[in-house]
C-alpha cells in the first residue's frame, strides 16, 4: 500500500495526533514463588440438621354416600400453601370412596 495513502487515511480516522509507540520491555520481570500450603482441617462436630418448615393445610369435608343421608366428617392434611390445590387433592381422594362430598374448610395447620 502506499504509504502517503496509508498516512492520509490515518489523518482522517484518528485525527491529526500521530500514533505513540509504547515501549516493549526486553526482559521479563522476575515472578515471586507462591507456595500454596493445605489449610489446617479443624475438626467440626456433626450438625443436626434443620427440619424444614413444610407447609400444610387442614381441609374438613363432609362425606356420605346417601343422599341427605348420613353424613361423616373427614379430615385431609395436604402439604401445600395453595388452599385451591389443597381442596381439589382433598376432593380428589375423598370422591374414589364417597359419592357425596362437600367442603367444610380449609385451615392452615
Amino acid at each position: 500500500m502506499n504509504p502517503d495513502l496509508e498516512e492520509e487515511m490515518r489523518h482522517a480516522l484518528f485525527g491529526m495526533a500521530k500514533l505513540e509507540e509504547v515501549p516493549v520491555p526486553l526482559a521479563p520481570e522476575p515472578v515471586t514463588e507462591v507456595m500454596f500450603t493445605k489449610p489446617v482441617a479443624v475438626p467440626v462436630g456433626k450438625k443436626k440438621a434443620a427440619k424444614a418448615f413444610t407447609p400444610r393445610l387442614r381441609v374438613t369435608l363432609r362425606v356420605g354416600n346417601e343422599f341427605e343421608g348420613k353424613t361423616y366428617e373427614l379430615i385431609h392434611e395436604a402439604n401445600t400453601l395453595s388452599s385451591l390445590l389443597a381442596e381439589q387433592e382433598a376432593l380428589k381422594s375423598a370422591r374414589k370412596k364417597y359419592k357425596f362430598v362437600e367442603v367444610v374448610s380449609v385451615k392452615s395447620m
